[in-house]
């Protein structure tokens, strides 16, 4: 699987809760290959990876913007808007930042996604 990737699993949010609560009893060990991100529905991670966020990433990926000010000029987008969305592709492992001087710099850290849906739920 490339680097870049990453697998996106989709399962309900009770068969979520049941998979953590099966890990941290010891009684389910995840597979190396399974989804590290989970989402209720894929409504949800449309949501997440909507066209202006992916067009955000691409803004990062070739223009290498320092600070998230600059990315807030590179895009148009107001910075607190900007930030937000990153702070929320953070959260599933899509961006990170980078300390840099005094400014944040934005990182990609997925450009491709792979999802995988669970139509029988989670079963351990």
């Amino acid at each position: 699987m490339n680097q870049n990737m990453l697998k996106i699993g989709i399962i309900s949010r009770q068969d979520y809760i049941n998979r953590t609560i099966a890990i941290a009893k010891g009684r389910y060990k995840p597979k190396p290959d399974e989804p590290k991100v989970w989402f209720e529905s894929l409504d949800s991670v449309a949501e997440v990876l909507s066209p202006e966020n992916r067009e955000l990433l691409k803004v990062i990926v070739e223009k290498g913007p320092n600070s998230l000010k600059t990315l807030s000029d590179l895009t148009g987008r107001k910075s607190q808007e900007v930030s937000k969305v990153l702070q929320r592709l953070a959260r599933y492992g899509i961006v990170e930042f980078r300390k840099e001087s005094r400014a944040l710099k934005p990182i990609v850290k997925a450009t491709e996604f792979q999802v995988v849906v669970a139509v029988n739920g989670f079963v351990n």
